[in-house]
């Protein structure tokens, strides 16, 4: 049976993705660098699925390494998670941040061409939307006039996209853009882990649960937003690995390139998010407010009616889901 490759599969989407596509009975490959994960990741899935993804560890920039994975493996598709995936970071990083994530998703394109592998799922973000427009976001939204540099290397890799579609109309190429993934695996086994201090809200929330943090920052309450903190649209992140069994299957039935939001249509503040968290799990999550961070905008969530008709996807998990899970998880890790 031919495989999947997952690159930067060890981390926290792509290991909640080779979860799902063991239990559809695919087989996987992860191709990681383990700069921002733990091999431990491979024994935990295969704890949750009974069946082992092969691991190769690797920087998928490297164009002779790649090569050798695909010389090695019947590839027929690639979900291409690797890259840097931190906002604020992007900003103080920028060059990091455009070698990286460019290098890699060209470095894969084109060995996909040389061993003709036709399927190409990409991890996007809504970040691609910038400023442009208000919220809710289609897929027809304006792109572009991005806030941070994270988010531009999203985009450029999305025109490198819709022009490989261009030229070779074989490939069938979805390019997902992700919202504000949260939450973990019911199982606690898998879930986010960040190095360092967290960029994302939720573990953050879930480390100042747990002590390891002095206070949550909250940052900004001057946003024109229902209670002044910043909107955002969170989805569960075992919904979102779903999509990507989705996408997979719509691609490896059409060709092109498509487009699709995924993400839960609902925007959730900062000051909710908390509250949700305090509530279902009946723990304090001290916080104070602090400036507004360079990049971020006030409200992002998405309209996410095309993965519903076209993918038969939709989110299925609340945010008191999210909460529950992931601090199960943070308790566990």
């Amino acid at each position: 049976m031919s495989a999947i490759l997952l690159t930067g599969g060890a981390g926290f989407i792509g290991s909640h993705t080779a979860v799902e596509l063991l239990n559809a009975g695919r087989e996987v490959i992860i191709a990681d660098d383990l700069s921002n994960s733990e091999v431990s990741v491979i024994d935990r899935i295969e704890t949750i699925t009974g069946k082992r993804p092969v691991f190769i560890k690797a920087d998928v920039a490297d164009a002779s390494v790649v090569e050798a994975i695909f010389a090695s493996h019947d590839i027929s598709a690639v979900v291409h998670f690797a890259g840097f995936k931190a906002v604020g970071e992007s900003v103080a990083k920028p060059l990091e941040y455009y070698r990286n994530n460019l290098d890699t998703a060209l470095t894969v394109l084109e060995t996909m061409r040389r061993h003709d592998c036709r399927h190409f799922i990409f991890s996007s973000s809504a970040t691609v939307y910038g400023d442009n427009s208000a919220a809710p976001f289609s897929e027809e939204s304006p792109t572009g006039n991005c806030t941070n540099p994270y988010g531009w290397t999203k985009y450029m890799i999305e025109q490198i996209l819709q022009g490989t579609g261009k030229a070779y109309p074989e490939m069938a190429i979805a390019i997902l853009r992700y919202f504000n993934p949260i939450g973990a695996h019911e199982s606690g086994l898998i879930g986010e882990k960040p190095n360092g201090i967290p960029n994302n809200l939720l573990p953050y929330i879930t480390q100042t649960a747990a002590g390891i943090r002095k206070q949550l920052s909250v940052f900004g309450n001057d946003y024109p937003t229902k209670d002044g903190t910043g909107v955002r649209d969170y989805i569960h992140v075992v919904d979102l690995a779903k999509g990507h069994l989705a996408a997979l299957n719509y691609a490896e039935k059409n060709t092109g390139v498509q487009v699709f939001n995924l993400g839960t249509g609902t925007g959730y503040s900062v000051l909710e998010m908390v509250e949700s968290f305090k509530r279902v799990n009946n723990v304090d999550v001290p916080y104070a407010i602090a400036p507004r961070r360079p990049g971020d905008i006030a409200e992002c969530y998405a309209e996410a009616k095309k993965a519903r008709e076209l993918l038969g996807w939709h989110a299925e998990k609340n945010l008191d889901d999210m909460c529950r899970d992931a601090w199960r998880w943070q308790q566990n890790c």
